[in-house]
């Protein structure tokens, strides 16, 4: 049923099979058709099976705690992804600061983000373009460009940070952010900042002077 669902989509699916492919990462080893089958029988419809509470759920015969929560589990997160979420508006330096601090916050090492904003400062991408030990001198500047691009950036934001020591930009962070305008500038992608986090701080390269 993997292979079928691999090379012919859930539209060829009844919806007792799309419930039993699904059960069966939670009993492996056993025919889950019949559990499929009296699941959709008692609450009327996948989604109903879905959409059941949780404690109705375990009721039925075969379903355990386990099973019970994928199945909520399937239906919370197809509800979250149908539910837009509000974007970002990052129309000032304090905003976009913020922003990236709570972004490097979940990291505990390097990384590189990019910001790709609309013209009035709505956030259309944020992109972690790079982790690891690599500096920003080291960033592939073509596919930076691709990314923007892709995303439809009007202008963007780079940020790296460095997480076990001061927001200062060295040599090398003024010769990469240069390199990276110049590319940006040749497809009108305006480079609005560069921005450096360390721990709760930041320095800010267009504050500072560099960026024009």
């Amino acid at each position: 049923m993997r292979l079928r669902y691999y090379l012919e989509g859930p539209n060829a699916f009844a919806e007792h099979e799309i419930l039993e492919l699904l059960l069966s990462y939670s009993i492996p080893r056993k025919d889950t058709n019949l559990l499929a089958h009296r699941l959709i029988a008692r609450f009327g419809s996948l989604s109903g099976v879905l959409s059941a509470d949780l404690e109705d759920l375990k009721q039925e015969e075969g379903v355990g705690e386990y099973t019970a929560i994928l199945l909520k589990l399937v239906w919370h997160i197809s509800q979250k992804a149908q539910t837009p979420q509000p974007r970002p508006f990052l129309n000032s330096l304090e905003k976009a600061a913020a922003y990236l601090i709570d972004c490097f916050a979940q990291r505990e090492g390097e990384a590189v983000y990019l910001l790709c904003l609309s013209k009035k400062g709505w956030l259309r991408a944020c992109l972690c373009i790079r982790e690891g030990s690599l500096s920003v001198a080291d960033l592939d500047v073509t596919q930076l460009v691709r990314k923007a691009l892709l995303h439809k950036a009007d202008t963007v934001i780079l940020s790296h940070n460095h997480p076990s020591g001061l927001a200062l930009p060295s040599g090398a962070d003024y010769e990469a952010t240069e390199r990276i305008k110049t590319a940006l500038d040749a497809v009108e992608i305006p480079l609005q900042d560069h921005i450096i986090v360390a721990d709760r701080d930041y320095v800010s390269l267009r504050e500072s002077g560099y960026l024009k």
